[in-house]
């Protein structure tokens, strides 16, 4: 086959290959050529083409989500790599493994004025579950078993418990457009073989003592949907002594368990706070969006928690953790349901389930009369939402806002919550929707974030399956509906930053087709349209105008009611 005739590039691809990296977003360049050679020559590879790098990071975090394997991205040298950091510090913190691929400039022309070249060596810092530097030229046998040993170690590192972005940093010298006739390189690949999860005997022992506490609370953060992890949390929720608690982004739905957090925790008054706090709590996944729980839980210690899962093991998110334990949630519970011991039979997780079904039976009488405004909005697209889609949620109001509502059982929900920042919500989504054709994904996102990331629509990868809803309120809403800088006198201009644009015209810019509403009727009207497939037809982006002023009014008032 033809290939880069650079060996070190060839046995960088070959490695990333056999560890599973089969897709690949590059971004135009020349330092990186040798690298785009070599992988778009490669039989078992898929190549990508974004020109705006930070678009491109988000754009394969998206696609690796939804494949739940390694994507790469590859970009050429100097301040390219830094577009990826964003993207970078979310795949670490949402553990996805992205794999980086950057060019740079030979050492010795670091810090001498040549063009496009800085400092690249260890630049995502501790951001990277791993980082390799290395040079093309691969001149021994002992060179080509460092550079296999080094990329299996990232590989370890980043792909299999503790998921997460890798980075490799490869010096490159011209001529960089070489090709030659080649055979497929034969690599060495090393396996990391790690153990099956169970309980030793001190720590069952423990454990079942454990078991006996009154009140026992388990909380969910971002997770994939996990079939398994979902049963035996059913069959550790049958215990009157225990709550559930999820949200959207858990990906756990059953009417045993507390979907919607803040809503529930609104309904408890100071005095009563004591009474649903628990003795036991058990954390799974990823963040959590809820601020309220984690007050609630900081200010109600239990008298022990346990935190599952591989990634992060020391992270005390509230400031109680007692035991982590290195073990898959469904391996976990699974043992946590073998054990023996007597049942403790509270009504624990009745009274909070109590209050969720409360909560419930008044919201139809609220939305009956509530204007138009976000949360009514919000309301309505969501009871609209195609069977068996994926709900994509843009950082800052959207996410909460969805949290507010009863998650749908059919619907997948994703959310770039590793550091909930707002710069690539819409180029992970239209990631994920180029790469899962089959299914429909609906982009939820506030005005700020979508003007943020308005590059996400520029490529050749938008599919007729993604739909945009853009809640357009002329600003960065959350500043006013969380407490602090309502109250600024700097709110407008500076946290908010009003603005009075539309998307109609970065529509036409990107070949959306465009849709846009100024009342709860023009949405209606439109939502069956709106959803229509066609194969061969254009994405569709939605806009929707709501009043800035109104929606912190309408959003407590929907928090009164629910009291």
């Amino acid at each position: 086959m033809i290939s880069s005739n650079k060996i070190g590039v060839r046995i960088l691809v070959e490695q990333c290959v056999s560890h599973g990296m089969k897709n690949v977003v590059c971004s135009p360049g020349s330092r990186n050529a040798p690298i785009v050679i070599a992988l778009d020559e490669h039989p078992d590879v898929t190549c990508f083409v974004i020109h705006d790098e930070r678009s491109a990071a988000f754009f394969a975090l998206g696609m690796a989500q939804q494949l739940k394997e390694p994507v790469g991205i590859i970009c050429t040298s100097g301040s390219a790599a830094l577009n990826y950091f964003p993207a970078v510090a979310e795949a670490f913190y949402q553990c996805v493994p992205l794999v980086v691929i950057t060019a740079d400039r030979p050492e010795e022309w670091i810090n001498q004025g040549d063009g496009q070249t800085i400092v690249q060596k260890n630049v995502f810092g501790e951001h990277v579950r791993y980082a390799c530097q290395f040079s093309e030229k691969i001149n021994s046998e002992d060179q080509k078993w460092y550079l296999e040993r080094e990329i299996s170690i990232a590989f370890s590192e980043g792909n299999t418990v503790w998921k997460g972005p890798i980075h490799f940093n490869i010096a490159l010298n011209e001529p960089l457009y070489g090709t030659e006739e080649v055979e497929p390189e034969q690599t060495r690949k090393i396996e990391l073989v790690r153990g099956a999860f169970h309980f030793t005997s001190s720590n069952r022992v423990a454990c079942e003592k454990a078991m006996q506490l009154e009140r026992k609370m388990v909380i969910c953060g971002q997770l994939d949907a996990n079939p398994i992890v979902l049963a035996q949390l059913k069959i550790f929720a049958e215990d009157t002594s225990v709550v559930v608690l999820v949200e959207n982004t858990s990906n756990l739905v059953d009417m045993q368990f507390i979907h919607c957090i803040d809503r529930t925790l609104n309904s408890i008054t100071e005095l009563e706070l004591e009474n649903y706090a628990p003795d036991l709590l058990i954390t799974i996944g990823g963040a959590v969006v809820s601020k309220k729980i984690k007050a609630f839980i900081r200010k109600q210690k239990p008298k022990l928690h346990w935190k599952v899962g591989f990634e992060f093991p020391y992270m005390d998110t509230y400031q109680c953790l007692s035991h982590s334990f290195l073990a898959q949630p469904e391996i976990f519970f699974s043992e946590l349901n073998s054990l023996k011991y007597d049942k403790n039979c509270s009504n624990f997780g009745s009274k909070w389930k109590q209050l969720d079904f409360t909560i419930q039976d008044k919201m139809p009488a609220f939305f009956e009369k509530v204007a138009h405004s976000d949360i009514k909005v919000f309301e309505t697209i969501l009871d609209y939402l195609p069977e068996m889609s994926h709900l994509h949620m843009a950082n800052s109001s959207v996410v909460r806002y969805c949290q507010l509502f009863d998650p749908i059982k059919s619907i997948r929900y994703w959310s770039n919550r590793g550091t909930s920042g707002i710069d690539g919500s819409s180029s992970t989504a239209c990631g994920a929707a180029a790469i899962k054709k089959e299914d429909f994904h609906i982009l939820i996102s506030g005005d700020v974030s979508f003007f943020y990331d308005s590059n996400a629509f520029w490529n050749h990868y938008l599919t007729p399956n993604l739909r945009v809803i853009l809640i357009n309120n002329g600003g960065g809403g959350i500043f006013k509906i969380i407490p602090g800088p309502a109250s600024s006198k700097q709110l407008e201009k500076y946290f908010e930053a009003q603005h009075s644009y539309d998307a109609k015209h970065i529509s036409e810019a990107f070949g959306l087709e465009y849709f846009h509403a100024n009342s709860m009727e023009q949405v209606e009207i439109q939502m069956e349209e709106f959803y229509q497939y066609d194969e061969n037809g254009r994405p569709k982006l939605l806009e929707i105008h709501t009043h800035g002023d109104l929606n912190p009014i309408k959003l407590e008032d929907f928090f009164n009611a629910m009291k």
